[in-house]
């Protein structure tokens, strides 16, 4: 009979664990939070030193009750949820909500869930840890002290069914800074000026870029000054004045923190970022593999720490000395200092054995888990490898008192780049054409090649920059990056076109107010020094309710402030060109539980309502009507005609206005590539880059 109980947050976790721990153990999850903060009030007391009150979260009473009796016949405890601060303010709760004073109990981590690591950490059980635990209670009541006095204002004022939130109030004035910025741009005209050159005894001409006039900056800023330059250079003689022969070493990149993982998904992968948290959590619980039986794949998926463990560290090194000889093995020397803020109780993103190859469990993954293991598998080997080698040649060119340019650079050795390369590292053209090029080379005219440019303003925040913002600002952590963009978009804060992200009239609205009565809340710095002090409440030199105590009085008095002065904000509903059947008004566009539909403006007189059919801006190819997005009963998306039932075409994949090579038919995406609908020829293509930037 099990004598000891271990207790997890994710079921998906129990039967990896059990595994490892044999009859011994009994494993039970906990299915995450037990007790929280009560939805129906504040949830601390301002009176009574903000003591909270923590209530069993509804639904979780059988789900105690099941692990108080487990927990009654166990000689030992072990709370074993996530190896972060809300994993143990979760272990913290559940010793409370389970009544385990007295008992045995013990606090157990793990940064990946493999049997070593499993066994590892019940040597190393330890009491749970109040500065982690403090420092998740102070997160999670200023982050409801924010919403609950903030939230209700908005909803008075703007539209009800609208939140404010700590970090995502900052989240969204940064991209409502950026769009401001983006409208407020003024392009400035600038010209560059390429020379075409004959190289005696060479076949082919080299292009050389104009670096500048004497001391002068490189840029023309004119026309006007462009052809001065072109009259001054009809006589002048073209030397090779230097020639530069080197190499470059390009180092290689970190391992996976959350913000990069995210980031590198979302560009190479086009992953959202709850996308990619999600299916790391799967890799991370635990995969059924074939001839393995379900382990766990990567380490523990929240961190902003690039550190490897030494065992880790070996582990790598032997796959890379096996598979790619001792050349490509990495120094052994830490590779970055660490930031300050930086929690570096687990370690960075990486496989849990570097010879599990995606090839290798390539059958045992879904697509969307292979793409993503590949990518942490990459990018972890490539992490402990040696640097790639590039051999360079600068040349340096005078045309009198002008100055010009030409570089090139070679692959020697492809160190980490023969596992992990870089659309940047393409091959070069002027390679061959460098390699003969001396100071004694004679040089004459063949073409100019001007071209006339503007500055371009910022780009639009995509999910990935703005996780890369946040990260370089300090605001946040790990654990919210997804959530606080889904919750952006949710709100519908923010809309997203393609990659780029959109400020909303009601995310601009929602801005507004907290920029002009809650400025300190949408304060970057503010944001980011709050995180700081709960770093230091973490390390146990701050407490917790001290924070509490000077943030909230200041907060109260804002609210209070903008009840008074506050003007009602009007947010139009989207017009469209439909008509109401009943009434003849153009139908806006609504927003329900369950999504968009279509509603009258005349309400409450007129109460037409229809479905909302998003166009995907592809003709049908039965009846030349738009195709729309559809549900099926289950709720799985498909695509049909706006004209059905009477007209039945529908596909499951996305519709292309691409046509067929062979036979003309309608394309649909697959993936990267696109495939011919018509059954006799299922023509199948690679999409075009811009096809793939924009799925």
């Amino acid at each position: 009979m099990a004598s000891n109980l271990v207790i997890v947050e994710s079921p998906a976790k129990v039967k990896t664990i059990k595994k490892f721990l044999g009859s011994s153990y009994e494993v039970m999850a906990s299915n995450g939070h037990v007790r929280d903060l009560p939805k129906s009030q504040l949830g601390f007391d301002p009176e009574n030193d903000y003591e909270p009150k923590y209530i069993t979260i509804r639904g979780k009473g059988e789900l105690l009750a099941a692990l108080r009796k487990a927990a009654k016949k166990a000689d030992k405890i072990y709370l074993a949820t996530d190896p972060d601060r809300e994993g143990e303010a979760i272990s913290w709760h559940l010793l409370k909500a389970l009544k385990l004073e007295g008992k045995t109990v013990k606090r157990i981590t793990f940064n990946e869930i493999t049997k070593n690591a499993v066994k590892e950490s019940l040597k190393n059980a330890r009491t749970i840890d109040m500065g982690l635990v403090n420092a998740q209670q102070a997160r999670r009541i200023l982050d409801r002290m924010v919403g609950y006095r903030i939230s209700p204002l908005l909803w008075a004022k703007v539209k009800r069914g609208l939140s404010a939130g700590r970090v995502q109030s900052v989240a969204l004035r940064i991209v409502c800074d950026r769009e401001a910025e983006i409208d407020a741009f003024i392009p400035r005209e600038y010209w560059t000026l390429d020379v075409n050159l004959n190289i005696k005894g060479e076949k082919k001409p080299i292009s050389v870029h104009y670096a500048g006039s004497g001391d002068k900056k490189s840029e023309i800023a004119s026309k006007e000054e462009l052809d001065k330059i072109k009259k001054e250079l009809e006589k002048a003689k073209y030397k090779v004045s230097e020639v530069k022969k080197g190499q470059r070493l390009k180092k290689p990149p970190l391992a996976f923190t959350t913000s990069t993982l995210q980031q590198e998904a979302s560009k190479n992968l086009n992953f959202s970022t709850q996308k990619t948290m999600r299916i790391a959590q799967q890799l991370y619980e635990g995969v059924d593999v074939k001839g393995e039986g379900t382990v766990g794949l990567i380490s523990y998926l929240r961190t902003d720490s690039t550190r490897v463990s030494d065992e880790a560290k070996e582990l790598a090194k032997s796959f890379i000395s096996e598979n790619y000889g001792e050349d490509y093995l990495g120094s052994s020397e830490e590779k970055s200092k660490e930031k300050k803020n930086v929690q570096d109780a687990h370690e960075a993103i990486r496989p849990t054995d570097p010879a599990r190859t995606p090839t290798k469990i390539k059958e045992s993954l879904s697509r969307d888990q292979l793409r993503l293991y590949a990518l942490i598998w990459k990018r972890f080997v490539a992490s402990r490898m040696s640097a790639a080698v590039f051999d360079t040649i600068a040349v340096k060119i005078t045309a009198g008192d002008h100055r010009f340019a030409i570089s090139s650079q070679s692959l020697k050795f492809d160190g980490f780049m023969s596992v992990y390369t870089e659309s940047e590292e393409e091959g070069d053209k002027n390679k061959a054409k460098l390699n003969s090029i001396s100071t004694e080379s004679i040089l004459s005219f063949d073409s100019y090649d001007e071209k006339q440019h503007f500055t371009q303003p910022s780009a639009h925040f995509t999910e990935a920059s703005l996780v890369k913002a946040l990260e370089e600002l300090g605001i946040g952590r790990p654990s919210t990056y997804a959530p606080t963009i889904t919750t952006l978009l949710a709100r519908r804060y923010v809309a997203k076109d393609g990659k780029n992200l959109f400020v909303t009239e009601l995310g601009e609205a929602v801005n507004k107010i907290m920029t002009d009565s809650f400025s300190s809340i949408v304060d970057k710095d503010f944001t980011a020094n709050m995180e700081i002090l709960l770093d230091n409440v973490e390390e146990g030199t701050v407490d917790w309710k001290t924070i509490i105590s000077n943030f909230y009085p200041d907060l109260d008095e804002a609210v209070k402030i903008a009840e008074e002065q506050l003007e009602k904000v009007t947010i139009r509903d989207e017009e469209t060109d439909i008509i109401c059947d009943l009434c003849g008004r153009n139908m806006v566009i609504k927003y329900g539980p369950h999504g968009k539909f279509l509603a009258c403006p005349g309400f409450p007189e007129c109460k037409n309502t229809k479905p909302y059919l998003e166009k995907i801006g592809v003709k049908c190819p039965k009846c030349g009507k738009e195709i729309v997005i559809r549900r099926s009963k289950k709720g799985r998306r498909f695509y049909g005609c706006e004209g059905g039932p009477e007209c039945d075409f529908m596909v499951w994949q996305k519709p292309t206005n691409t046509r067929c090579e062979k036979c003309g038919s309608m394309m649909v995406e697959k993936g990267n590539k696109l495939q011919c609908i018509n059954e006799e020829c299922k023509f199948i293509k690679a999409k075009d880059k811009e096809e793939v930037n924009e799925g």
